[in-house]
């Protein structure tokens, strides 16, 4: 039986688990990808600050920075934005979409928000470091999702650019059989990004200060 035969017969709960375990490689390649590029953009805005604050400008000019003051004392609302860009800008409009159409396009995509995220998330004050506290957490738990969807991305190019390696007879059915699967873990994705939306908005409102009142 082919593999996505056999991802096909899975019950619903296990079956994101079942492609993982079958990508275990590319899986742990591309959390390293994921991680790595972040923690080597921190790393060049703590060496060149005007590149972080040239990244925090565009935050200022674009509105990002006056959308989350504006939003952080009404956490429910905030994680619904939140949950908003995170699933429709990032997960489909940077990852899934652009790899339906080029082959691992996506990969290459969030591989360059990650190293640009890691810039910008430097922070420029002693609260912002607190900040970084409680925030580190959602970073690992949005991460993880989009290396979900990053997986995503590859089974389905896989599948798409080298069918016969994966049981399909043609390429258009390697596409279909890699969509499910891209499916079924854009799924696990979103419900990682439920998470991390609510824990962010909330953790922002109130975490931080007494977080601050406590360590500076």
């Amino acid at each position: 039986m082919a593999l996505h035969e056999h991802v096909h017969a899975l019950t619903p709960s296990r079956r994101p688990l079942r492609i993982i375990r079958a990508n275990a490689r590319a899986y742990l390649g591309l959390n390293a990808i994921a991680y790595g590029l972040f923690l080597v953009g921190f790393g060049v805005g703590l060496f060149f600050p005007h590149l972080n604050q040239e990244q925090v400008n565009r935050l200022n000019e674009d509105g990002t920075t006056e959308l989350v003051r504006s939003l952080i004392n009404e956490p429910w609302l905030f994680a619904l934005v939140i949950l908003g860009v995170n699933t429709l800008k990032m997960g489909a409009a940077t990852i899934v979409l652009p790899s339906m159409i080029v082959p691992f396009l996506g990969i290459p995509l969030l591989a360059y928000w990650a190293f640009t995220t890691g810039i910008t998330l430097v922070p420029a004050s002693d609260i912002g470091w607190v900040a970084l506290i409680p925030h580190s957490l959602t970073l690992v738990i949005e991460v993880q999702a989009y290396v979900l969807f990053m997986l995503g991305a590859y089974v389905l190019g896989r599948h798409w650019v080298w069918p016969r390696s994966v049981g399909a007879a043609n390429r258009r059915e390697g596409y279909v059989s890699g969509l499910r699967q891209l499916g079924w873990l854009s799924l696990a994705a979103f419900g990682l990004l439920v998470v991390g939306a609510v824990y962010e908005a909330f953790s922002l409102r109130y975490f931080v200060h007494p977080l601050a009142q406590w360590l500076l």
